[in-house]
């Protein structure tokens, strides 16, 4: 993302009609964009992170976003090092090694902790930012935070169930309650893998079944409801979870 003023609202469809405050997250060699989307009464704050293939401004990130804070749910969504390298230049780069990448989370977490000024805290995001995220609170425990929240766990690659249980093996080491938003479709996510993985983490985990959607939350044109029925449900899921993250957890 470029240095100059986030974007108007009004340009993700519909939903998209809260302001977002440019912000940075310091790391240690580097400085990272982020965005905040804060309603006028928020109930929660989300440190919300990307996936592998597209960075903060992405249409996906923006409209859930949004969509979140409709129902009373912050975001401070930002930027892992390479793909802020990739919005400044314009050439794509590969993911950062794991280390550099946890340690995005746990800075990123430490300022939405900031600026969240005491609301609940859950971390986050798409794909591999989810899996950043539960990598990072496998390690030690992110602070403050409540809960963790999955766009689509990456499980394994396309076409590489095999890998499932190694990907997964760091989840046990997750201490606070996990939301999996899962497609029934997500070629990252074989259903008859994530549901007893799910399964395996106890009450800690709770399993959202999304019919029909793929790992970009798309439905069929021939399914009986829409994208934008998938990313509603999605907003009003993660919005109802978030409701009950409170001290007790």
């Amino acid at each position: 993302m470029s240095r100059s003023a986030p974007r108007a609202a009004g340009e993700v469809g519909e939903t998209h009609r809260f302001p977002e405050q440019a912000q940075f997250v310091s790391l240690r060699v580097s400085e990272v964009s982020a965005l905040l989307v804060r309603p006028p009464e928020p109930r929660a704050m989300l440190a919300f992170a990307h996936g592998a293939g597209a960075g903060i401004e992405h249409p996906f990130m923006s409209d859930m976003a949004q969509r979140l804070a409709g129902r009373g749910v912050a975001s401070f969504r930002y930027h892992f090092p390479y793909m802020e390298a990739r919005a400044l230049s314009g050439r794509r780069r590969p993911p950062d090694r794991p280390a550099v990448l946890v340690e995005t989370v746990r800075a990123a977490v430490a300022k939405a902790a900031a600026l969240a000024d005491g609301l609940p805290l859950l971390a986050g995001g798409k794909s591999m930012g989810g899996r950043m995220t539960s990598t990072a609170a496998s390690g030690a425990p992110l602070p403050g935070v409540r809960g963790l929240v999955f766009f689509g766990f990456p499980l394994h690659a396309p076409g590489r169930p095999e890998r499932a249980a190694e990907r997964a093996a760091h989840l046990s080491g997750v201490t606070v309650p996990m939301l999996f938003l899962q497609g029934t479709r997500d070629a990252l996510a074989r259903w008859d893998l994530i549901e007893p993985t799910c399964a395996s983490l106890g009450p800690l985990a709770t399993l959202h079944r999304l019919e029909g959607a793929d790992h970009s939350f798309r439905v069929l044109k021939r399914s009986a409801r829409t994208n934008e029925d998938v990313a509603e449900e999605m907003a009003a899921h993660v919005a109802a979870w978030a409701d009950r993250r409170g001290p007790e957890d």
